[in-house]
């Protein structure tokens, strides 16, 4: 098998997550949808941006950060970097 520097992709495949929020959650995804359209121009609906806000929360949770890097359970510890074996010629 050959030794690429690009490790294999991981699952891209979506999943679809149904929740149910109050009434004053929805309120505020609406406001936001509304603001984000006075804002930039374009109309995105609430399904559609809610992913992007998930990801901007969990990428600026410093805390979960911390326990993703160390490894900690219950953390997606699979999709953590792979080390480069010691036998590749780029290593010093």
């Amino acid at each position: 098998m050959a030794n690429l520097k690009l490790g294999k992709l991981p699952d891209r495949t979506p999943s679809k997550i149904t929740i149910t929020v109050s009434a004053a959650l929805s309120q505020a995804l609406n406001d936001y949808a509304g603001l984000y359209r006075q804002t930039y121009g374009e109309s995105e609906t609430v399904a559609e941006l809610i992913p992007f806000m998930l990801s901007e929360f969990l990428e600026s949770d410093r805390a979960f950060a911390k326990a993703k890097k160390e490894g900690l359970p219950g953390t997606g510890t699979s999709e953590k970097p792979r080390r480069q074996s010691a036998s590749t010629s780029d290593n010093p």
